[in-house]
């Protein structure tokens, strides 16, 4: 009997409309944005998988290096018998928090990709046969209605995701976390620390342009999805360090004076010479700050882990 189920919870058309609601939105404003989440997909997926090899880009070793090393503490801190993922990918890193946990009974990952939640409990359960796997295709930024299962339960947000969110939207996903758990539950959280500008600038400019590519993804999946005209060569990729925000931005850099038709939307998008289009922030953090905002969700921060070079943090939160 499959140990595997599928619950959908987005309806078929949600990813165009989505779409078709941040684009008109974020190019008819000033300064003009677009979120993060449009970079991903098939191709964009592939860079970013790309990207977490390079030399420069060290969030996703220094965050498997803390998961390899303290799978086992985190495992008895939470007594987890259920674990769910929010925007869970490949579930790759995972796997490493799973092999620490044997009482383990049911796995939930949670991901606005069928194939990547298919394709992640194939590898799971070839590699623990006993273990429940209940995915959700969802969007982890809505309201989720957990699927009922064994306590206590273990929230995970990795990757240091929770930095593409502004604060009033942090702030927002942190409450709605608070309010999925239940006494005994906890929240494992993953953020990338304030360091070094060159440190962090290379990290979203590589020498090789692999970030470059993946950032004009973004206007390869509107010129397909809305029948736009994007020519990427005509935008120079941009990353800044804001410190008064403590945060990295990702923009496109109009080369020169342009218009882009999206015939789906009957909407006609002109940039001046040099104007900027942020698609991507990425906040830092200091243990302060995490522990502030946790708190300002009811959340208490209860242990805190960094890789050896203090580059990266997951910090175990539970109900205050």
């Amino acid at each position: 009997m499959s140990r595997f189920l599928l619950t959908r919870t987005l309806d078929e058309h949600a990813a165009e409309t989505a779409l078709r609601d941040d684009v008109l939105h974020g190019l008819t404003t000033t300064p003009k944005t677009l979120p993060p989440k449009w970079f991903y997909d098939g191709r964009g997926s592939e860079l970013f998988e790309e990207i977490t090899r390079l030399p420069e880009y060290y969030p996703t070793r220094a965050e498997r290096e803390i998961l390899v090393a303290r799978a086992a503490e985190i495992a008895a801190a939470s007594g987890a018998r259920t674990l769910v993922e929010l925007g869970s990918g490949s579930s790759d890193k995972t796997r490493h928090l799973i092999a620490a946990m044997p009482a383990l009974d049911l796995y939930v990952p949670v991901d606005v990709s069928e194939s990547a939640l298919a394709g992640a409990a194939r590898t799971l359960q070839a590699e623990h046969p006993s273990l429940r796997v209940h995915a959700l295709l969802a969007d982890f930024t809505k309201a989720l209605e957990l699927p009922d299962s064994p306590g206590p339960r273990l929230v995970l947000f990795l990757g240091g995701t929770i930095g593409n969110l502004l604060p009033a939207e942090r702030a927002a996903f942190l409450r709605a976390v608070r309010a999925m758990l239940s006494p005994g539950d906890a929240l494992l959280l993953g953020t990338d620390l304030v360091k070094d500008e060159g440190t962090l600038v290379a990290a979203y400019d590589d020498a090789a342009g692999v970030t470059a590519e993946f950032n004009k993804n973004v206007l390869a999946v509107i010129n397909r999805e809305l029948d736009a005209d994007f020519h990427p060569d005509d935008f120079a990729h941009v990353a800044v360090w804001d410190a008064e925000q403590e945060w990295i931005e990702m923009r496109l850099r109009a080369r020169s004076e342009l218009s882009v038709k999206i015939r789906a939307l009957d909407l006609v998008v002109p940039f001046e010479a040099g104007e900027e289009m942020r698609t991507e922030v990425s906040a830092k953090f200091r243990q302060e700050r995490v522990a502030a905002e946790l708190a300002a969700a009811g959340l208490e921060l209860s242990r805190w882990w960094t890789d050896a070079a203090g580059r990266f943090a997951l910090s175990l939160a539970t109900a205050a």
